[in-house]
């Protein structure tokens, strides 16, 4: 029997490509302990000047087992960063004085018992307290000529009064939106404008009665603020917010500015106090699938005109140029995000940003000077510079974290699902991979649904990566980015049309040989949990689940969740439309066909997917002797913020999944350090 004997020179040849597929060996996988190293940076802030970018970097801090933020600030070359703050306590919110003299912020720090304004002297010195009210500011905004700022404030018991009662007062309820997570119960607390002379430290009271209202910004002659409330007769069964304007001074009459039958938000008046942009909703039902575009209306009152309606996309609050002939936004469009203007004598759009990333946070500067968040891939969020159509990374607060490691390799990809739709992916293949392996596969499900999978960094899907599995980000029908068709798709038919394109998604990288058909799981959070109750009541082919915050008896979320409003507006009421209510329940109803394995997790005090869908799910899989197991984070809401419990979330993933799928050693993959 002949023995093949491969040349030398191909030998060679061959060994140079396998090594170059593999990663330095002084890089190691990602670790669900790298939570603690993570740090987030948000907020970028450009001084009246254009030569400094104030920013904010949140970091988990181990020993308190909590995230702090700072504030920092970077030279617009990049050449120069400064960490502003450094208390124990957070602080947040960076914003520069017009006039140039302070740089403020929001914070409890020290002896405050609830969140104030500090100011630092750009010429240098700590931080003073700016306010010293006896209740927490939750939002502030300069006006143009640092006189005056605009206050934030939801209607609350003085902090020090609180902390003297023994007992405290029940909690009493007469609206029909009850509960919010985060919030709690919401009685009929309401947030309210107050405007604050910096000199005097007076505070007059801008709006009040039973009525919300955001997003106070200032016209540029300091004399008046816009801002948002939904002020129908019910506020909470509506989406019916708009667009109002009242003189800068406690007494004075708001005038109704938009009358549009559902959501006006986002106001941002023109350079010369004429116009203001907004978001305005494109239908006048409440409708969680709306896309939002871009208007102008005059301040002295008419019809809104619509500058953004050539674009099927997402966008996000409109900003004005300078010189009033342009409106800057960010547009999230399949998979990616960018910045981009609208020319307001023609509405055409031009982008200024490209590339498989994401961009947000746009904030402007003087001079055609912008700054952004914006990350990649392989990179979380850091501060950009943007002149024109160049863009500029200015920070680099995530290197450290990034420079031990060795992380997956993103691509795009699409697939048809079986009734013809093109359905944008993302497929994560751990470092290390030689190409032509069959990888078992982890589908990863975004929540929303109204978000997107996007090239932006993606912890979650590193670290299932990370553990030898392909894993796949799939933006089915209800996701943004594809236009607002493909978004309402699933409008009262969950788990219908997501599940196809899932599945579709699946199939195809099977038969592109990338993934073993018999090695797979699921799981998601929020509604990407939901989803996968949906996928294991359809599809027997995953081996392991893991369904966080998810559920699956909708009758049961009605009334116990935030979302009732949603449910009225787009399934009826339950005692009305029970076929409907029923139809959606189905993974609940037909469990007995559930054979996967399944995780579920929740937060103890999430009142957007209550722990009840989870209990439910559960309780029913274990009575049928299903294996499972159920995890409460205490005192978590629907977002899991303590650092230990992210750790130990992803630390069960890892063990969940490893149990029922084959995750052999990769062939070059790399062994975290000891």
């Amino acid at each position: 029997m002949g023995v093949n004997v491969i040349p030398m020179k191909s030998f060679i040849a061959i060994l140079f490509l396998v090594i170059l597929a593999l990663p330095s060996f002084s890089q190691r996988v990602i670790q669900p302990s790298d939570v603690y190293r993570l740090k987030s940076v948000s907020d970028p802030q450009i001084s009246p000047d254009g030569k400094w970018i104030a920013y904010t970097v949140s970091s988990p801090d181990s020993a308190k087992d909590k995230y702090d933020s700072d504030i920092w600030m970077i030279s617009w070359d990049g050449k120069e960063t400064i960490q502003l703050t450094s208390s124990p306590e957070s602080e947040s919110a960076p914003r520069w004085s017009p006039d140039g003299k302070y740089l403020t912020f929001l914070s409890s720090r020290y002896e405050s018992k609830a969140s104030q304004i500090w100011k630092m002297d750009r010429r240098g010195g700590e931080a003073l307290k700016l306010t010293t009210l006896k209740v927490g500011i939750d939002e502030y905004e300069w006006s143009p000529d640092s006189k005056k700022i605009a206050l934030i404030i939801k209607d609350q018991e003085p902090a020090d009064e609180a902390e003297k009662k023994k007992t405290k007062k029940p909690i009493v309820m007469d609206r029909h939106h009850f509960k919010a997570d985060g919030q709690g119960y919401l009685e009929r607390k309401r947030n309210h404008i107050y405007v604050y002379d910096v000199a005097t430290e007076k505070l007059d009271t801008i709006t009040t009665g039973d009525f919300d209202n955001s997003d106070p910004v200032w016209s540029p002659d300091s004399k008046q603020l816009a801002y948002v409330s939904n002020r129908t007769k019910d506020p909470d069964r509506n989406g019916n917010t708009d667009i109002w304007i009242v003189d800068a001074r406690q007494g004075a009459k708001a005038l109704q500015l938009t009358k549009w039958e559902d959501s006006d938000t986002s106001p941002a008046w023109s350079p010369d106090g004429k116009s203001i942009a907004y978001l305005k909703s494109r239908t006048p039902e409440y409708d969680i699938y709306d896309q939002a575009q871009i208007a102008i209306v005059p301040v002295a009152g008419g019809n809104p005109k619509i500058i953004s309606a050539k674009v099927d996309r997402d966008v996000s609050s409109p900003i004005w140029s300078l010189d009033g002939k342009s409106i800057y936004t960010t547009i999230d469009d399949d998979r990616r995000s960018y910045v981009a203007s609208f020319d307001l004598s023609s509405n055409e759009m031009k982008k200024l940003t490209s590339g498989d990333r994401v961009f947000g946070s746009l904030r402007r500067g003087p001079n055609n000077k912008w700054a952004s968040m914006s990350g990649d891939p392989y990179t979380p969020n850091e501060v950009y510079a943007i002149e024109g159509t160049a863009v500029t990374r200015l920070t680099h607060v995530h290197d450290e974290f990034l420079k031990p490691l060795a992380l997956a390799t993103v691509e795009g990809f699409n697939s048809t699902s079986k009734d013809g739709t093109v359905v944008g992916s993302l497929l994560y293949t751990p470092a290390g991979t030689l190409k032509n392996k069959k990888l078992p596969l982890i589908l990863w499900i975004h929540g929303g649904p109204t978000s997107q999978d996007d090239f932006s960094f993606d912890l979650a899907s590193q670290l299932h990566a990370a553990n030898g599995y392909a894993v796949a980000n799939v933006n089915y029908r209800g996701s943004s980015g594809r236009g607002m068709d493909y978004s309402r798709a699933i409008y009262a038919d969950w788990g219908n049309k997501e599940v196809m394109d899932l599945i579709g998604a699946v199939d195809y990288l099977i038969k592109e040989g990338k993934v073993d058909a018999n090695q797979m799981g699921v799981g998601g959070w929020s509604y990407g949990g939901i989803l996968t109750d949906y996928i294991t009541a359809s599809d027997t082919r995953f081996k392991v689940a893991a369904s966080g915050a998810g559920s699956a008896l909708w009758f049961s979320l009605y009334g116990s969740d935030q979302y009732t409003t949603q449910y009225e507006a787009e399934l009826g009421v339950p005692w009305k439309n029970a076929d409907k209510w029923m139809k959606l329940s189905y993974p609940f109803f037909n469990i007995e066909k559930m054979k996967t394995p399944t995780l579920f997790m929740v937060g103890e005090k999430d009142f957007n997917v209550p722990p009840v869908g989870g209990e439910q799910m559960y309780q029913a899989l274990k009575t049928l002797g299903v294996p499972t197991e159920f995890v409460v984070y205490p005192n978590q809401f629907h977002g899991i913020r303590t650092p230990s419990y992210q750790v130990d979330r992803y630390v069960r993933y890892k063990d969940w999944f490893g149990k029922y799928l084959d995750s052999p050693k990769m062939s070059g993959s790399i062994e975290p350090k000891k």
